[in-house]
């Protein structure tokens, strides 16, 4: 028999419970007995959601997430953190956003920790923190409380931990102190947490080591063994688990270390499934994530069996299956969707939907084919009418494609000659103010968006509401003296899905919810043909703001690659393709913007870093047409319109290079979280154009002080000319209230006349 099981499953529910019962807490609305109750509830649904398989896992659901459930778990809080009053919630949520529910809302609690990608995915985790008085002790009474639910409930239960090596490569030291230092007191930890799921009775634990996916030094090659050959001797079955990427030369290291069973991601390794059925050991299991758990096409159940047939000959009950990685980068439920195409619904699989798909491949290499006839006849036919569908192949597209030229990629004139012009026509101080785009998303905003969907509103109506509320953004930034203004984006459901909603060849979902960091939720619109732009999308609302003002007004776009990573993307063509189209959609807007009298424009690439590849050997080929996408989409304006680009929380050092290749006039990025530490990359490399280093972080409900912006905006003088700088916050402030917006702001107006003021004193210290 083939026994299947699942990596991690989505958190939030059907339906973002788990988010609303968040942000209900931290409002004081509901009591941690009612967070509690409901984070129960919702994994005993996940567990029955899960039912169809041989095992549920436990540990895979977290209030915010599972890294810093993990630092919890090996007492590695911030010191920052530990010394303040509360329970242990409260210290968890300090961690993750600087305030507990307990602290004075018009005090600063703590600094929130860093938060960075999840590897190559819009997933954001807390950033382990390690510095010389790093001590680790084990607290594992919440993911034994987990284990018991599950059981409680009649599941057969599997544990999932992080790696400690994955552990300690995603944590950054706050000091000089090596992170393999700490290897040794780490994997003693880990020892006494196996030997107390051992003792709670678990067989098997999942072990999460994505970094096997990663270009590794013989340092952290050398760690992964010692860690495990030191875990062997305890009387547990480790499922030590990969994703995300290729092993290439990890593999032999992972087939070699002494665990029970090896997870090999079969959609992005599926070259290497042969190799590790022939070097892995005969008594150890090979599970293989075999359904996309990234992206909701439906998979191709007939090709999977005539792959795996084979497989499962040689290796039999050795053989387990389960999603390629958690279920968390896809939303819930297919099932909940009412108004979604029939057509493009017949192709789709969510969460429940690939489990369903393990479930027919497990049933079809058990009992064979016949078993599963009727599924695998309705898979094909739904299969045949994608590759035939006249919905997803546009000529029109296909044409202008092959008419791009190196020519559109270029802008007139270089930063130098165009600053020059920019700077005669957009009269602007020193350390001018603005901010990234979006303004607070209030009720009444969220609530007339409703009533438009289910008519309640006309277009008209909804037309005027919104420019109720841009003008509200227009006077508030005027009571600010802000000095480049946005209008806010209150007619904005998120930055990519609205923009293709408007585009050919998107699809939407009513509940396709995914999680992006905390009760941060997104709802990744559906590339699934051709895509092109057929009308202005935003200049009715930037002009609109701009009449209100003698202030200059930015445009605001979402650029090619962030509309590329940031959706489901079509998979029947490689993915440079689709990213052209996108860019020449959004230079139509952007062209379209510019005629109507636009000066600035700010095409968004919050997510161009976590597309690259996890193997820097494999960086170029992406950041090539990565680039290029972008320059196409901005460079068709005069010099004297100028580009503004903003980029989320990335690690980015390493790919400056590229970055300046974009030739952004402007660029802003989210930085105070790292205590401007992002800006190491300007000691070395020296940036040619304009940057705004974000100094407002609009993570957390922190208010940051005058004094703190100085001190920001003073490091990066260090690096940056002072007649290049900007000052402006790390993101975008739509889920920021008014009550916290104003002041904060305030703040950052007021560091920056002060800067402008004190230009001497500030150059030289």
């Amino acid at each position: 028999m083939v026994t299947t099981h699942n990596l991690g499953f989505p958190r939030i529910g059907r339906k973002r419970e788990l988010k609303f019962a968040l942000e209900n807490y931290w409002k004081k609305t509901i009591s941690q007995e009612d967070l509690l109750k409901t984070a129960a509830e919702l994994r005993k649904q996940h567990w029955c959601d899960q039912s169809m398989l041989d095992w549920v896992s436990a540990g895979d659901f977290s209030l915010y997430d599972h890294v810093l459930d993990t630092s919890f778990m090996l007492g590695n809080v911030p010191e920052r953190v530990r010394r303040l009053s509360g329970g242990k919630l409260d210290h968890y949520f300090r961690t993750a956003r600087g305030r507990a529910v307990v602290d004075n809302a018009d005090e600063c609690s703590v600094n929130a920790s860093e938060m960075t990608k999840w590897f190559d995915t819009n997933y954001h985790y807390i950033v382990p923190e390690f510095d010389k008085n790093t001590r680790f002790s084990l607290h594992v009474d919440p993911l034994l409380r987990q284990i018991n639910e599950g059981r409680k409930h009649g599941f057969r239960v599997k544990p999932v931990i992080l790696g400690p090596v994955t552990y300690l490569w995603l944590g950054k030291s706050k000091d000089d102190t090596n992170k393999l230092d700490l290897l040794d007191e780490l994997v003693s930890v880990y020892a006494q947490l196996l030997n107390a799921l051992e003792q709670a009775g678990c067989e098997w634990i999942q072990i999460d080591e994505p970094i096997l996916v990663m270009e590794l030094g013989q340092d952290w090659q050398h760690a992964l063994r010692k860690a495990y050959y030191q875990l062997q001797t305890l009387p547990v079955k480790l499922m030590l688990t990969t994703y995300f990427g290729q092993l290439q030369n990890n593999l032999q290291l992972a087939c070699e270390l002494p665990v029970s069973g090896l997870h090999l991601d079969a959609i992005t390794a599926k070259d290497e499934v042969a190799r590790v059925v022939d070097w892995l050991p005969g008594h150890k299991v090979l599970s293989l994530g075999i359904i996309n758990g990234r992206n909701i096409w439906k998979a191709d159940l007939s090709k999977l069996l005539d792959w795996l047939e084979p497989v499962h000959a040689e290796l039999q009950d050795r053989l387990w299956l389960a999603p390629s990685c958690s279920l968390l980068h896809v939303p819930v439920d297919l099932g909940s969707e009412q108004t979604l195409d029939d057509e493009i619904r017949s192709w789709l699989a969510f969460a429940i939907q690939k489990l369903h798909e393990i479930e027919i491949i497990a049933k079809a290499l058990s009992q064979g084919r016949s078993s599963v006839s009727l599924q695998l006849e309705k898979n094909s036919a739904a299969l045949y009418s994608r590759r035939q569908s006249g919905r997803v192949h546009r000529p029109a597209v296909k044409a202008r494609m092959n008419e791009i030229s190196d020519a559109m990629a270029v802008r007139k004139s270089s930063y130098l000659e165009r600053t020059v012009k920019q700077r005669k026509k957009i009269s602007l101080p020193l350390f001018p103010t603005t901010t990234i785009g979006s303004f607070p998303q209030t009720q009444t905003i969220r609530q007339a968006r409703l009533d438009l969907r289910k008519s309640k509103l006309s277009d008209q109506e909804y037309r005027k509401l919104m420019q109720k509320e841009i003008e509200t953004c227009v006077q508030e930034q005027e009571a600010l003296d802000l000095d480049v203004f946005v209008h806010g984006e209150p007619e904005r459901n998120d930055m990519v899905e609205y923009f293709g909603e408007q585009l050919a060849g998107y699809a939407f979902t009513q509940f396709g919810w995914v999680q992006s960091y905390g009760s941060r939720c997104v709802k990744p619109p559906i590339i699934y043909g051709d895509v092109a732009h057929t009308h202005p999308i935003s200049t009715e609302w930037i002009q609109y703001a701009q009449s209100l003002t003698s202030k200059p007004v930015k445009g605001m776009l979402t650029g090619p690659v962030t509309m590329l990573n940031w959706s489901f993307v079509r998979d029947d063509q490689p993915s440079a393709q689709t990213c052209l189209q996108l860019a020449l959609a959004v230079r139509d807007e952007v062209l379209a913007l510019e005629a109507a009298g636009i000066g600035i424009i700010q095409i968004d690439e919050a997510a161009l870093r976590e597309g690259l590849p996890l193997r820097k050997s494999q960086w170029k080929t992406y950041l090539d047409w990565a680039v290029r996408a972008f320059r196409i989409a901005a460079n068709g304006v005069q010099d004297t319109t100028q580009i503004h680009t903003h980029m989320c929380y990335s690690e980015f050092n390493d790919i400056i290079e590229a970055i300046a290749d974009m030739d952004a006039d402007v660029i802003t990025i989210e930085n105070s979280r790292s205590d401007m530490e992002l800006l190491n990359a300007f000691d070395q490399f020296r940036y040619p154009n304009e940057i705004g280093p974000g100094v407002y972080d609009i993570h957390s409900p922190n208010i940051p002080s005058v004094d703190s912006i100085i001190g920001l905006m003073k490091k990066a003088a260090q690096r940056i000319p002072v007649d290049r700088l900007w000052v402006n916050p790390d993101c975008g402030l739509k889920t920021r209230s008014w009550d916290e917006v104003r002041p904060a702001l305030r703040n950052m107006v007021a560091a920056s006349r002060y800067l402008a003021s004190h230009l001497k004193t500030f150059r030289v210290s």
